[in-house]
């Protein structure tokens, strides 16, 4: 299928890929769709299969207006679309599982909208809930969204994860690795190449002049190598190395209070050393409206930061806001872009 998408019109193009099917992404997906939130900010380009979508909309309690695409180009003001892939049967869905069906439509749906915004056809991504085991199921080898970006585009750079809450953004040096693994994946040069890729998509997002924290990897942030050297020896080095080059960062701060104290003083991003580090302070300020941003890419890649949800799949009562802030993110990073290349 060859699908050209107009350039045309001040709402930027935003491809959103049908998730998991076992779980809430076809509710979410419907919910989106008739987003008055998201109507405003963007034109959704849906890539999955009408008969999932209809059921996610029929557990929503919603009757959908939305226009079929199989090829040819897609007008801007016949927005929202669905490209439709015809390629998952509900019969063949159990809910609330993980199966290799459901694995292979997500896994379909995502390399479609990749291969979109690749080509330039749509200015961002979004997509509705993964389930890991399920696309492991389809895609052997699977480990996360990252690494299967990088495979599927063949992309040498760098696709690090970032969760977003409001104004408030978290980056990781290492990501999903065991924990005992952490503090020999530390070094200087990752740490101060993770500084330069967060300051780099906050710009993209719009942040003018970004603010940085960066935590520590042990209690009390070593407390003067009381508790670890790591602080002294990997992490102080590599801040100051950032602030040599002219970036607004400090740290390391005790991971305990490192939030705290960007909230109170208007600090951009956290930069933690692990994955829990800052996803359970993510999540506890603000679990129904936390975004995942994959950056280091050429187009912005948002997904809401909660996982599938299999529990209430089907129940109608799952909470759009966190994919309504993903679209929204990738809305605004895509008109940045455009911005730029005005400005250019």
């Amino acid at each position: 299928m060859n699908v050209k998408v107009d350039d045309a019109g001040e709402r930027p193009l935003v491809a959103l890929a049908m998730g998991d099917p076992a779980g809430i992404s076809p509710e979410l997906a419907a919910r989106l769709i008739v987003s008055p939130r998201i109507a405003a900010a963007a034109r959704l380009v849906v890539i999955g299969d009408r008969r999932i979508l209809e059921a996610g909309a029929k557990a929503a309690g919603l009757a959908l207006d939305i226009d079929t695409v199989e090829s040819g180009a897609i007008e801007p003001a016949r927005s929202p679309v669905l490209i439709d892939l015809h390629n998952l049967d509900p019969a063949t869905i159990t809910s609330g599982e993980a199966t290799p069906v459901g694995g292979r439509f997500a896994v379909e749906n995502f390399s479609f909208a990749l291969r979109l915004a690749e080509a330039g056809h749509v200015a961002g991504l979004c997509y509705t809930p993964l389930n890991k085991k399920a696309m492991r199921f389809a895609h052997p080898g699977y480990g996360d969204e990252s690494r299967f970006i990088q495979e599927l585009l063949q992309l040498a750079g760098r696709v690090k994860e970032f969760n977003v809450l409001d104004t408030v953004w978290n980056a990781r040096v290492t990501s999903h690795i065991p924990l005992k693994d952490v503090a020999a994946s530390l070094s200087r040069e990752a740490i101060l190449a993770e500084i330069r890729l967060t300051v780099d998509c906050l710009k993209q997002s719009g942040v003018e002049k970004p603010r940085l924290l960066v935590a520590g990897l042990n209690p009390h942030a070593g407390d003067g190598g009381s508790f670890g050297m790591e602080e002294i020896d990997i992490i102080a080095p590599a801040v100051e190395a950032a602030a040599a080059e002219g970036y607004d960062v400090s740290g390391p701060h005790p991971a305990d209070t490192v939030f705290l104290t960007a909230l109170r003083d208007g600090y951009y991003a956290v930069l933690t050393m692990y994955h829990d580090q800052g996803q359970i302070a993510m999540k506890l300020i603000g679990f129904d409206r936390g975004v995942t941003m994959l950056g280091g890419l050429p187009f912005p890649v948002c997904t809401p930061a909660h996982g599938t949800a299999y529990d209430i799949a089907g129940k109608g009562i799952a909470n759009p806001r966190a994919s309504e802030e993903a679209v929204l993110l990738a809305a605004r990073m895509a008109t940045a872009a455009k911005n730029r290349g005005r400005s250019a």
